[in-house]
């Protein structure tokens, strides 16, 4: 059973072994998420040649076949191979070293699952199927899309910004809970005006 969780991997290793399209989503969305990528594989397809010159500082490309020594510092590791045996053998030096672990084409070995997600600045919303249907995870995935367009990014940094002046600016938590309510139907420009209000009162 895989328990939902959000995991900080800012500035910490990620390695994803493999050179191949799934191994490529997987390496951009490590590093959406500001994590640092080390990809090992003898082969590669192009965009990978892109995402290193996009990303020099956070990304490390290993042309060689996999081995060990290269995931023994890993935070995490992705095993994107087509090889069968080279996953068996990520599984089991993660294993053995207590190191967190997901192999993309086999669930039942795999310490946790990496679910489709949408990012709009500090809002993130995951979809998953636990892998029964990849298919559907992705179609509701599209749908979430143009619900939460990208204006979503500055909406949120405006509510935390709200709330943290409701927090300061009052005492009594009934009234908190009630102005924390109203916020959230607000449109950008009221709410804009709102913490304008709200930070003159802090003066």
């Amino acid at each position: 059973m895989f328990y939902p969780l959000m995991i900080n991997i800012q500035n910490k290793l990620v390695i994803v072994v493999g050179g191949g399209k799934v191994a490529l989503r997987k390496v951009e969305k490590v590093l959406e998420f500001q994590g640092m990528v080390r990809v090992v594989s003898p082969e590669y397809i192009d965009n990978f040649k892109d995402l290193k010159n996009r990303f020099s500082e956070r990304l490390e490309i290993i042309d060689d076949k996999y081995k060990d020594d290269y995931i023994k510092d890993a935070f995490l590791v992705i095993g994107a191979t087509s090889n069968k045996d080279v996953n068996e053998n990520i599984r089991k030096y993660c294993k053995e070293n207590s190191i967190l672990c997901n192999i993309v084409d086999n669930i039942a070995i795999s310490d946790f699952i990496v679910p489709s997600s949408i990012k709009r600045g500090s809002l993130v919303i995951a979809v998953s199927t636990i892998g029964k249907s990849p298919t559907l995870a992705s179609k509701i995935k599209k749908e979430l899309e143009k619900v939460y367009s990208h204006e979503y990014e500055e909406y949120i940094d405006l509510l935390g910004e709200a709330r943290d002046l409701i927090l300061k600016n009052y005492d009594d938590e009934a009234e908190k809970r009630k102005i924390l309510k109203q916020i959230i139907d607000m449109p950008i420009q009221k709410l804009k005006r709102f913490i304008d209000d709200e930070r003159r009162k802090g003066e």
